[in-house]
């Protein structure tokens, strides 16, 4: 693996199996009464969040206490980055403060990029801007992997996942989209063309904007939050509208063929994108996520600052 994780494409197909495979055997760790490995005692991690995210922050935490790391919450609110730091300089700070790794998340699409050329430690991207979220992808591909029992070693072929929603502002869809189509899953994103990106083509996926003719050929369908907060003009007429043709209700889960899971990156809209019956339904895997993410992001902290290591 590379000494950073900045993007999903930076995953070759074993580099992301190797991860897969390692947080299967790390998250037997959650199951035993101590849940504690010493690996990575007397390193430490940082989490150095710009935009608010307390699921994916308390995760990271969590991942890297239970290998016994050194976590430094770096709370953006009130530092000398409130005060205009650039982001450079809370780089050196961190170099300063000997941090081995930094997990990012920024509201600038490539801050985590520019973060890598100024610290020797590694750069975990967290999420950036409209950008990417590969450990999203990893932990959304680590799920399915289990759902359908594929075991050890084994990709996602031959499955079809549908990723639904608002794509344009989603970091985690087009991480997905490039995970995914690399474990060889045939991936379908369906959305109105006002949330689809220019360069939509360049992706390896096909599009759709009918979600009622791309449910029952789906073995996954993944629906994405509409992001309120990002958007800066009227990019569909209304909210009901919206749900009424693009949102996951009862009535099109029974669409879904039996074996089909039900997925969401989390927070939900309930009753937006979609219905509190189906985020709740036996198909729903939404809790699992959070748990297997504890697990997905153990691997990659112990793969880019131990386990290499450990493996010469």
């Amino acid at each position: 693996m590379n000494r950073h994780l900045i993007s999903a494409a930076d995953l070759s197909k074993q580099d992301a199996l190797l991860v897969l495979d390692t947080a299967e055997e790390l998250a037997q760790v959650a199951d035993r009464p101590i849940k504690k490995l010493p690996t990575l005692r007397g390193r430490t991690v940082v989490n150095l969040f710009f935009e608010d995210s307390t699921r994916t922050r308390i995760s990271f935490e969590a991942a890297a206490k239970r290998l016994s790391a050194d976590v430094i919450n770096f709370a953006v609110k009130g530092s000398s980055v409130a005060k205009g730091e650039s982001l450079k300089d809370t780089a050196l700070t961190l170099e300063a403060m000997g941090a081995d790794a930094v997990v990012v998340r920024h509201s600038a699409s490539g801050a985590p990029h520019r973060l890598a050329g100024w610290v020797r430690g590694s750069v975990i991207n967290a999420g950036d801007g409209a950008h990417e979220h590969p450990t999203q992808a990893l932990l959304d591909a680590f799920t399915i992997r289990r759902r359908f029992g594929r075991g050890s070693g084994e990709a996602l072929d031959g499955l079809r996942v549908t990723i639904v929603g608002d794509v344009l502002h989603s970091r985690v869809a087009r991480s997905n989209v490039l995970l995914l189509h690399q474990l060889g899953a045939d991936v379908a994103l369906v959305a109105p063309p006002t949330l689809l990106p220019i360069a939509i083509d360049d992706w390896p996926c096909s599009v759709s904007y009918d979600l009622d003719a791309a449910l029952p050929k789906s073995d996954v369908v993944m629906m994405l939050r509409i992001q309120q907060e990002r958007m800066n003009a009227a990019y569909f007429p209304s909210v009901r509208e919206y749900s009424r043709r693009y949102g996951l209700d009862t009535a099109r889960l029974r669409q879904l063929p039996d074996e089909a899971i039900v997925m969401h990156p989390g927070p939900m809209n309930r009753g937006v994108e979609i219905a509190a019956e189906v985020a709740d339904s036996p198909r729903s895997t939404i809790v699992e996520q959070v748990a297997n993410g504890v697990s997905v992001r153990m691997a990659v902290l112990y793969l880019l600052l131990g386990g290499l290591e450990a493996a010469q």
